[in-house]
C-alpha cells in the first residue's frame, strides 16, 4: 500500500502532522546531503591539496575551478536557468506566484552545480541553494501525496524551514526567516507547520552530522562596558561591508543581463578565475584559505581569538570582491555564508581599530566579531529577529543577546536609510517582478488602495486599422472579448467583439463604444465602479496624452480579489 493511500485513511489533523513530519525529514534530508557533497569534495582537493607544494595547489586548484565552473554554466544555462544563484528570491517568487509549487528540475539541478561550484571553491554560501532545494522537495512531496497545486505553500514553507534548520543547525531562526522573509508574517498560520518541519530538520542534522554549534567561540563572562561604547561602530562598518557587497553584486549581475561579449554559461568561470587569483594571493602571504568556497575555518578562527584584526580586514576585502564577482557573474550559490563572514571580519576589524583608543581585551575583539556578523546579516537580509537568533544559535552565547540586538538596531536604522529594498527583494526587481503584484495585503481595505496598474494587462491588443482584413486578422488570432480603438495613436473607443462579428458580416464600417479611462496610478478601489459600470467591462489605462498603457477589465479585477482572497485564507489544511 502506497503512503498516499495510508495517509489518505487518517483524520485530516494527524495526516497533516504527518506530512508536515515527512516534509522535514525531506527538506533536512537534501539539506544534509548538500552539506556532506561540498565539504567533502572541498576537503578531498582545496584542503588536502593545501598540505602539498604550493605549485601543486595551484594549478591543481586553477583547473579543477575552471572545470567545475564551467560544466556549472553550462548545466544551468541547458537545464535550468532558474537554479542560478541563492535561490530564496525564486523561493519567494513560487511560493506566492505558483502557489508554492516549484519544478522538480530545479532541485537537482541546484544540488549538482551548487554541489559543484562552492566544493570546488568558489565564493558562495550553501544555506540559500539548501532552502530553494528543501522547499521543492516539499512541493514535490506534496504531488506525491495528492495535494493540489494551489495547496502547495505550506509543505514548500516547511520544506525551506526544515533545510535551514539543516544548513545551520538553527531550528528557531529557520523558523522565523521563514517567516519574515518568505512568508512575510510571523502571524502566519502556517507557524505550527514551520515549527514542526523546522525542529525535525534540525534533528536530521543531528543525527548526520552531530549538535555541534557551526563555529566555536571562546567567550568568558559578560560583555563589558567598552563592548556596549564599541557595538555601534562595529555594527555601522559591518552593516556598510554588506550594503557594499549587495550594490556592488547587484550592479554586476544587471551588467551581465546586458553584455553581448561572452555567452550566459561562459561568465561562472570568469568568476572562478577572480576567485582563484585572489584567493592564492591571500593563501601565500597568509596560509589562509578563506576567500575560498564557505570560509567557515577563517571565521572559526576569528571567533576563537586566533586571528588578528589586520587579518581580518584583509580577509574581508579578498572575500568581498571575490564574492560579487561569483555571484554578480551568475554562481550557483548563496549569500548568507559571505554575509556572515563579511559581518565578522569587518566587526574584528572594526573593534581591532577601536582597540587603539579604548582598552579591549581578547574577549571583547570575538563579542564585537559576532556583532558585526548579526549587523551585516540584519542589513543584508533585512530580517532582524532571523538575524539575532541566527547568530546566537550558532554560537550558543546567551550572553550575546544584549549587543546583538543593539548591533541590529543601528544595521536596520542604516540599511533602510540607504537601501529601498534587501537583498533577494532587490534581486527580484532586478528581475522584473513587482513585489506588489506578488505579494498580496494583508486586509482587503489595503489590497483596494492598490494601483490599478498591479491587476492591469499591459499587452493589450489594439486595433489601429478598422479594415476588413485588419478585422478579421484580429478575430481570427484573438479570443478578446474588447479591443481599444486607436486613432493617431490616441485612444478614442473599444470595439467589441459582438459589434466585430456583425461588421465582418455586413462589410460595414464598425461602430466602436466610448472607452471609459483612467490613470494607471489610481487605486483599485476607485476604478472597480467605473469597471462595472462601463458597457463593455473595462477601464483603457492611458497617460495624460491619451496613449495607450494597458486594460483592466472586469475578469481581471474577479480573479485578482479571488487570488488575494486565497492568499490571506489559506489554512493550513
Amino acid at each position: 500500500m502506497s503512503l498516499r493511500s495510508l495517509l489518505a485513511k487518517l483524520p485530516p489533523r494527524p495526516r497533516l502532522y504527518v506530512a508536515t513530519a515527512i516534509y522535514g525529514v525531506a527538506g533536512g534530508g537534501i539539506a544534509v546531503a548538500f552539506h556532506e557533497c561540498i565539504h567533502l569534495l572541498y576537503g578531498r582537493t582545496f584542503e588536502a591539496w593545501a598540505e602539498q607544494s604550493p605549485d601543486t595547489f595551484m594549478w591543481r586548484t586553477l583547473a579543477f575551478m575552471l572545470a567545475a565552473s564551467l560544466i556549472s554554466g553550462l548545466l544551468l544555462h541547458v537545464c535550468g536557468p532558474a537554479a542560478a544563484g541563492s535561490g530564496i528570491p525564486q523561493l519567494k517568487l513560487a511560493f506566492w506566484k505558483e502557489f508554492g509549487w516549484s519544478s522538480p528540475r530545479i532541485m537537482w539541478v541546484k544540488f549538482v552545480a551548487g554541489a559543484l561550484s562552492i566544493g570546488s571553491g568558489m565564493s558562495l554560501g550553501r544555506e540559500g541553494p539548501s532552502v530553494q532545494m528543501a522547499g521543492t522537495l516539499g512541493s514535490v512531496v506534496a504531488t506525491r501525496l495528492g495535494l493540489a497545486k494551489a495547496k502547495h505553500r505550506m509543505p514548500a514553507a516547511a520544506g525551506a524551514a526544515a533545510g535551514l534548520a539543516a544548513a545551520f543547525n538553527t531550528p528557531l531562526a529557520a523558523v522565523t526567516f521563514v517567516l519574515e522573509e518568505i512568508i512575510g508574517d510571523l502571524n502566519s498560520r502556517f507557524l505550527g507547520n514551520v515549527l514542526m518541519a523546522s525542529v525535525i530538520g534540525a534533528l536530521v542534522a543531528h543525527g548526520a552530522l552531530g549538535a555541534e554549534p557551526a563555529f566555536q567561540m571562546v567567550v568568558n563572562g559578560e560583555p563589558g562596558w567598552q563592548v556596549y561604547v564599541m557595538t555601534p561602530w562595529v555594527a555601522a562598518c559591518a552593516t556598510f561591508a554588506g550594503l557594499l557587497f549587495q550594490h556592488s553584486s547587484l550592479k554586476l549581475r544587471g551588467w551581465t543581463r546586458t553584455q553581448r561579449r561572452l555567452p550566459m554559461w561562459a561568465l561562472p568561470t570568469v568568476g572562478a578565475l577572480v576567485t582563484w587569483v585572489i584567493g592564492v594571493m591571500v593563501w601565500k602571504q597568509t596560509g589562509h584559505l578563506g576567500v575560498f568556497s564557505l570560509g567557515y575555518n577563517d571565521l572559526s578562527d576569528a571567533l576563537s581569538g586566533r586571528l588578528a584584526w589586520q587579518l581580518a580586514a584583509l580577509l574581508l576585502l579578498a572575500k568581498l570582491v571575490a564574492t560579487v564577482f561569483c555571484y554578480g557573474l551568475g554562481g550557483c550559490g548563496g549569500i548568507f555564508s559571505p554575509t556572515l563572514f563579511f559581518g565578522g571580519m569587518a566587526g574584528l576589524a572594526a573593534a581591532g581599530l577601536g582597540s587603539l583608543v579604548l582598552p579591549l581585551q581578547g574577549t571583547d575583539l570575538v563579542v564585537l566579531a559576532v556583532v558585526g556578523m548579526c549587523a551585516c546579516l540584519g542589513a543584508v537580509v533585512r530580517a532582524p529577529v532571523t538575524g539575532i537568533l541566527i547568530v546566537f544559535e550558532m554560537t550558543h552565547q546567551f550572553s550575546l543577546v544584549l549587543p546583538l540586538m543593539l548591533g541590529v538596531l543601528i544595521s536596520q536604522a542604516i540599511s533602510r536609510r540607504l537601501m529601498h529594498a534587501n537583498f533577494y527583494e532587490a534581486v527580484l526587481e532586478q528581475d522584473g517582478h513587482s513585489l506588489t503584484h506578488i505579494i498580496p495585503p494583508r486586509d482587503f481595505e489595503t489590497w483596494q488602495q492598490l494601483p490599478v496598474s498591479t491587476i492591469a494587462n499591459f499587452h493589450p491588443v489594439s486595433l489601429a486599422d478598422l479594415s476588413v482584413e485588419s478585422l478579421h486578422k484580429a478575430f481570427d488570432q484573438y479570443p478578446y472579448a474588447n479591443f481599444p480603438v486607436l486613432q493617431d495613436g490616441h485612444v478614442v473607443g473599444v470595439l467589441t467583439r459582438h459589434d466585430m462579428e456583425r461588421s465582418l458580416l455586413t462589410k460595414e464600417i464598425p461602430e466602436f463604444e466610448p472607452a471609459v479611462t483612467a490613470d494607471p496610478h489610481e487605486s483599485i478601489r476607485h476604478i472597480q465602479s467605473r469597471i462595472i459600470a462601463s458597457s463593455v467591462g473595462m477601464v483603457v489605462l492611458c497617460d495624460e496624452k491619451q496613449a495607450l498603457l494597458g486594460v483592466v477589465t472586469l475578469h481581471d479585477l474577479l480573479r485578482a480579489q479571488m487570488s488575494y482572497g486565497h492568499a490571506t485564507e489559506e489554512g493550513d489544511d
